[in-house]
């Protein structure tokens, strides 16, 4: 099995005070994986610009390395542009990349970052500049490694950036499970939407999640990115959910033992969390790589 994972904190994004944008809890996790002993932590490449121009339009990819997208796109992606952004941005995609190649050639990769799920062909969104998700399936496929992929969005907030950009693909399914009532407030139509009720508890959510599992695997992919957002924790500020830490680690659970059991590549990457205090997030995501590693054992 694989035990690596990727990791891009080292590339600091410039925040101003107070912004809700929970930047730290990245070296958090990192940190706590470190203790554990269980993976070799590797710093991320950068991804090439021509691999990210497989998914996001041209005139976009470059007004963000220029450092010239209008004030209103620059909202709409909640950090202010600098030069770790880009750092962090290509990074981050980079880790998803080698996280793939792990997965192909050992069952299963990790990113200790990326699932940037809002980002769309032409616009960031929600914390998100490029669809790290999206790249990945486009790069795979660009050579000749696989026709068919699947994502599965775990994150509270539905996946409505990777919906849009594979909209029409029949060889990509997109399933996504999120708050029906939480950001996106315009959903984007997923290959499967399941829309959850706040205040939606563990038993509600693994019986939802076991109906979706049977779907995904019946559409026979050749790899699944799995966003494993921890924003469905009872304690997010933001997440509406009530989801435990007890719940998540058998959320998780359940994709990874499915994807062993399919044989099919699992590439797991991080998604939202924003509980306070944030060591709780910080727990909840490593609790996603412990299981993994027990999984893939």
């Amino acid at each position: 099995m694989s035990r690596r994972l990727f990791y891009c904190d080292d590339h600091v994004i410039p925040l101003p005070p107070g912004h809700k944008f929970p930047i730290t809890k990245y070296r958090l996790i990192r940190d706590l994986l470190k203790a554990d002993g269980l993976f070799e932590l590797c710093p991320a490449q950068f991804a090439e610009r021509a691999t990210i121009e497989l998914v996001h339009e041209e005139q976009y990819v470059d007004e963000f390395f220029r450092g010239t997208l209008p004030d209103a796109a620059i909202r709409r992606i909640g950090f202010p542009w600098s030069e770790g952004l880009v750092r962090r941005t290509l990074a981050s995609v980079g880790g998803t990349l080698s996280a793939t190649q792990d997965a192909l050639e050992f069952g299963w990769g990790g990113n200790l970052a990326g699932g940037t799920h809002h980002a769309f062909r032409a616009a960031g969104s929600g914390f998100c500049v490029f669809n790290d998700l999206a790249i990945a399936i486009h790069w795979l496929r660009r050579q000749g490694k696989i026709s068919r992929a699947a994502i599965i969005d775990l994150d509270v907030h539905q996946g409505d950036g990777t919906a849009e950009i594979f909209t029409g693909d029949t060889n990509v399914l997109t399933a996504s499970v999120h708050c029906k009532s939480n950001f996106p407030f315009r959903k984007q139509q997923s290959s499967i939407d399941v829309d959850l009720r706040d205040g939606t508890t563990d038993e509600e959510y693994l019986c939802e999640l076991d109906m979706l599992l049977p779907q995904v695997f019946a559409f026979e992919p050749e790899i699944i990115f799995y966003q494993s957002g921890v924003d469905g924790l009872q304690s997010d500020s933001i997440g509406r959910l009530a989801l435990s830490h007890q719940g998540l680690k058998e959320r998780d659970r359940r994709v990874m033992s499915a994807a062993k059991c399919h044989r099919v590549p699992l590439v797991v990457t991080l998604g939202g969390g924003y509980s306070i205090p944030i060591e709780l997030t910080a727990k909840a995501h490593a609790n996603t790589y412990r299981t993994a590693a027990e999984v893939f054992s």
